[in-house]
């Protein structure tokens, strides 16, 4: 739902929003399904289409007829057709897809409808895994965050330039977007991925598809266990730290600053929070999603991030971009030679 800032509420508008988890949900379950991807060749029955993803009748022409209500889908007879734009965004291949996102957002919805219990417990969500598994689950989350970087990963490294590096560490680096990002803005560096072992196998895929991987070495572990790879000039730590308490942050921050060389940066990437912690709107919905999610992670200030970077020994820490999502950056700078 979608409501201007000043307008005030009414009853309509209340039970507007009460009700938007509704069609949140039903795309959810269709990518879930990989529904889309069935209907793309060719229009087919609810018959067909139960018989090519092994779904229940009834249940599947009902998600087809509300996709069809939602403009997701269109129907003639007893046939549904997939228009060619949803496609693009909603299919694997599409050109401009975002499957591996929404399946995610369904994993979210998961954990957000146990807000209440949360709330009042001060415990995680209980963690369902979707129709896909845990394995499909880590994919999709992996997808995803290509999903929302890979368009905009560019424009915001070029935006914090200049950034000069040899060499870069990206903690936490899922299958390579922003390491690619980097290597592009400079030709001359490498880079060192470190991340959990079943994600390397992605960031192997990704960077051979761009012919990068020579220039990147993969590295497998856990940073907040694990010691991180030493002998970077800049580390970049991306979409991390709202998955924390501030006191793994600092834990976090100290690794980086040993495995930095004298001189060497930091750089956040992450949603940056007024001090009121009410702005950015998607920064104070977000915290909510990492309360669920989480036993510590939240949203910060950049005087928080500061205080915290402060503790592990670095300096120096500026905005380097402003954001309303999770493209603001914070750098901070290592004591000693530049």
């Amino acid at each position: 739902m979608t409501r201007k800032p000043n307008r005030p509420w009414t009853t309509e508008s209340l039970l507007e929003l009460s009700r938007s988890y509704q069609a949140a949900a039903i795309v959810g379950a269709a990518a879930d399904l990989d529904l889309f991807s069935s209907v793309a060749p060719a229009p087919a029955s609810a018959a067909d289409l139960a018989r090519r993803l092994r779904c229940q009748p009834r249940g599947l022409t009902i998600l087809l007829d509300a996709l069809v209500a939602l403009r997701l889908l269109a129907k003639s007879g007893d046939h549904y057709r997939l228009p060619s734009i949803v496609g693009d965004h909603l299919t694997p291949e599409g050109p401009q897809t975002v499957l591996a996102m929404a399946q995610h957002q369904a994993n979210c919805l998961r954990l957000w409808v146990q807000l209440a219990q949360v709330v009042k417990t001060g415990r995680p969500a209980r963690r369902m895994p979707s129709v896909r598994g845990e394995v499909g689950d880590n994919e999709s989350f992996i997808g995803a965050m290509d999903n929302i970087a890979a368009p905009n990963a560019d424009h915001v490294i070029r935006a914090i330039r200049p950034l000069r590096f040899r060499k870069l560490l990206d903690v936490g680096g899922a299958s390579g977007t922003w390491t690619l990002a980097f290597l592009r803005a400079c030709p001359a560096a490498e880079a060192t991925i470190f991340d959990l072992p079943h994600v390397i196998p992605m960031a192997r895929q990704r960077l051979a598809a761009a012919r990068m991987q020579r220039r990147v070495r993969l590295v497998a572990g856990d940073f907040m266990k694990d010691p991180l790879p030493p002998g970077a000039d800049l580390a970049w730590v991306s979409a991390i730290v709202h998955q924390n308490s501030r006191a793994q942050n600092r834990e976090l921050f100290a690794k980086v600053f040993q495995a930095l060389v004298p001189g060497g940066r930091i750089a956040i990437r992450d949603i940056l929070m007024e001090a009121n912690h009410t702005q950015p709107v998607a920064g104070a919905l977000f915290a909510v999603n990492m309360l669920v999610a989480t036993q510590g992670g939240g949203t910060f200030t950049f005087a928080e991030l500061r205080e915290d970077m402060a503790a592990a020994g670095f300096i120096r820490a500026a905005i380097m971009r402003r954001d309303k999502a999770m493209n603001a950056v914070v750098i901070a700078q290592k004591p000693g030679a530049e």
